[in-house]
């Protein structure tokens, strides 16, 4: 198939890079927001200021407020919209059936503790799924700075093409045919990069964020087999990428979430404050419930949950992971696991 047109639902600050990385690419794009005001904004000042201030927009990315304008047409849509709204905004637009579907949403629906490859699923069964992840900063993607992403379709041939129509010299796109390992990855380095976010806010120190996120990939991984995902997918991009890069920055906003809580600030303050969707916080509940209903052993996950959802104080949490048992160290194996003897 070729890919000439690219509809990019939904106008924050990572819709907005991807629809520069699609002009890029040469791909005649449409970015759609969901707001006239914001439309008119941007397409008066060539600059999404709300969500990309300082980023200049070329006259030749249309932008529109009709999702119509952006879906007719295209070849492929990215779907740039929090994971708690997706199933909405997909119910409400009209797409055509056999468009592949690009998911750049980094989370678990907490409605139903489904991933967003489900939600496409059940919504638009028609419509081919794919699913984009890794580390990358809106801000930086969308200033032309390197970056490196994984995009994931079941079809192979699906997966190459799409990466090859969206890939530049500075946006580089990495095949794979694992949307379990693919989206898990971005989903829970979410939830993680909140963990590493209070580690450093109560001033624990760098070995303490490194233990951290460590042992918080090993639960991703295995979480994502348990998905039907492969391990070493979270050792590529959408994994250990994304998580090294999210659990690092004061620009992640799930990872300066964890830190002023971890300073001692209130959750709703936070919250009140952020003009953007932490998803880590939606999240957190969905994968936690998710995971223990596949016997999945997750305790930093349940731990950020614990705090963010049923009141517990951090101390406790804190106390509580500190007290586990030790045992063998393996990517994928439970504290009370050991290795097989030799024979």
């Amino acid at each position: 198939m070729s890919i000439e047109k690219i509809g990019v639902l939904g106008a924050g600050a990572w819709g907005t890079a991807l629809a520069l990385a699609a002009q890029r690419a040469g791909r005649e794009t449409v970015l759609w927001s969901r707001r006239p005001d914001q439309t008119e904004a941007i397409r008066r000042t060539h600059e999404n200021a709300e969500y990309l201030p300082g980023i200049t927009l070329p006259a030749g990315l249309t932008v529109t407020n009709d999702a119509a304008e952006a879906i007719s047409g295209a070849d492929a849509l990215l779907l740039v919209i929090p994971a708690q709204h997706m199933r909405g905004a997909l119910a409400s637009f009209d797409i055509p059936a056999g468009v592949p579907l690009i998911s750049a949403a980094k989370g678990i629906e907490r409605s139903t503790d489904k991933t967003m490859s489900a939600v496409l699923r059940e919504i638009l069964c028609d419509n081919p799924a794919a699913i984009l992840s890794g580390p990358s900063f809106a801000n930086e993607t969308a200033a032309g700075k390197p970056t490196a992403v994984t995009l994931a379709a079941a079809d192979r041939d699906l997966a190459l093409t799409l990466v090859e129509a969206l890939s530049t010299e500075t946006f580089r796109l990495y095949a794979s045919t694992d949307i379990a390992g693919t989206e898990v990855g971005g989903a829970v380095k979410n939830v993680l990069a909140i963990a590493a976010g209070i580690v450093s806010g109560m001033g624990m120190g760098e070995n303490a964020r490194a233990a951290l996120i460590t042992r918080g990939l090993a639960e991703a991984t295995r979480f994502a087999v348990a998905l039907g995902g492969r391990a070493e997918t979270l050792m590529g991009l959408s994994g250990l990428g994304d998580v090294m890069l999210s659990c690092s920055s004061t620009s992640s906003r799930n990872f300066s979430l964890g830190k002023r809580l971890g300073a001692g600030e209130r959750l709703d303050e936070i919250l009140g404050s952020s003009q953007s969707v932490v998803e880590g916080v939606h999240t957190a509940a969905a994968l936690v419930r998710r995971a223990r209903a596949l016997s999945v052993e997750m305790p930093i996950a349940e731990g950020v949950d614990a705090v963010l959802n049923h009141g517990v104080d951090l101390g406790t949490v804190i106390q509580e992971l500190l007290s586990r048992p030790t045992g063998w160290e393996a990517p994928g194996a439970t504290a009370s696991e050991t290795p097989a003897r030799n024979t």
